[in-house]
């Protein structure tokens, strides 16, 4: 962490990094008055692209209702019936909240869908504001049709109908939900993801242990998020690869599960990310400071660690070098806070401190 720091930026890009003592000249200079810099949010995981509403599922779930995934339908409906405009306009209004907030990059899944044209067109949309779209179809089995019959489905029509819009394929792997995915099944999603050229992410471990972890780490898929429920053997398999746990606290908050236990995956050597889940059933919040301030207080992290992962860590979950750092020749993508350091994310939390800052093309 660099103290009195500056940078020069020029193009868009990080072009001199130092102390403000050493700052070269710059066509402009811009004070922050002591307030800390860091690196744009990355939010690897969000549902995006939605209608409806289901504050009503929230209510009964503080009330003690369990959760098992069944409220999906009620939203697939909700945007099977709203057309590409309105879509288009809730989900521009989702972007400014969470860019207004700090985030830069971030990822959106289909999964509303769960026919071709649908998935293809939420994908379609989304890839209107973030190449780093996921598909989704195997989100659930939606009501009326047999598992194998839509695994089919997902494997094929619609898989070959929204690869062209797709940089991912995710499953919801979860054994304890009657309406996601076994191992068997899941495997089949994934590799066919694989065989169309598809990065893979999954959805692993969110309600009982299972074999979402194992399986992502077998088919060195990039994230396996929620890791709510882990064995043992599943934190030793994430320590020996590449796959990266991506922890969504928002989830827990919302549905009275328990938070997933981050210190002892940092601890054995795992690489975590933070992100949102932002979607309208389980985690309704864009707000990466938010999703910090619970990782510090509820899931073991120090301030540090916490940035660490809602940054490196989940642009490290997206396969992504250029962002989620503040480096020399990369990407101006800045997040200032009104704040004199990143601790205060978590030390006043609920309170607007982070938004972008935006950068000429040169300066200081």
């Amino acid at each position: 962490m660099l103290v009195d720091a500056a940078l020069v930026v020029e193009d868009g890009r990080v072009a001199w990094l130092g102390t403000e003592r050493d700052a070269p000249a710059a066509d402009t200079r811009r004070d922050l008055g002591g307030r800390a810099v860091l690196p744009a949010f990355v939010d690897s995981h969000t549902h995006l692209v939605f209608a409806g509403d289901r504050a009503g599922e929230f209510a009964a779930r503080i009330a003690g209702q369990p959760y098992d995934g069944g409220g999906i339908a009620s939203t697939v409906a909700a945007t099977r019936a709203a057309d590409d405009e309105e879509l288009r306009a809730l989900l521009s209004q989702r972007v400014a909240e969470l860019r207004g907030q700090g985030t830069a990059t971030f990822e959106i899944k289909s999964g509303y869908g769960l026919d071709v044209d649908q998935e293809s067109r939420l994908l379609r949309l989304a890839g209107e504001v973030t190449t780093e779209t996921t598909f989704l179809g195997a989100h659930v089995v939606p009501s009326g049709v047999g598992r194998a019959e839509y695994v089919d489905l997902v494997t094929g029509p619609m898989l070959a109908a929204c690869a062209p819009y797709a940089r991912w394929i995710d499953v919801f792997c979860e054994p304890a939900s009657p309406h996601a995915f076994d191992a068997d099944e899941a495997r089949a999603v994934l590799s066919a993801g694989r065989e169309a050229g598809l990065g893979l992410r999954v959805h692993g471990n969110q309600l009982a242990p299972g074999p979402g972890v194992q399986l992502a780490v077998d088919l060195g898929a990039a994230s396996v998020d929620h890791c709510t429920y882990l064995t043992d053997a599943d934190v030793d398999a994430l320590a020996g690869s590449d796959t990266v746990a991506t922890l969504l606290p928002g989830v827990e908050f919302s549905t009275g599960h328990p938070y997933p236990d981050a210190r002892r995956l940092v601890d054995a050597g795992v690489t975590v990310a933070l992100a949102t889940d932002c979607n309208p059933g389980t985690s309704y919040t864009s707000s990466m400071p938010f999703v910090i301030a619970l990782a510090v207080r509820e899931l073991g992290l120090t301030p540090t660690e916490a940035v660490a992962a809602a940054t490196a860590g989940a642009a490290r979950a997206l396969r992504r070098d250029d962002v989620g750092r503040i480096a020399v020749g990369g990407p101006a993508l800045l997040t200032v806070l009104d704040a004199p350091s990143h601790l205060h994310l978590a030390y006043r939390p609920g309170v607007p401190l982070a938004r972008p800052l935006p950068v000429a093309h040169s300066g200081a």
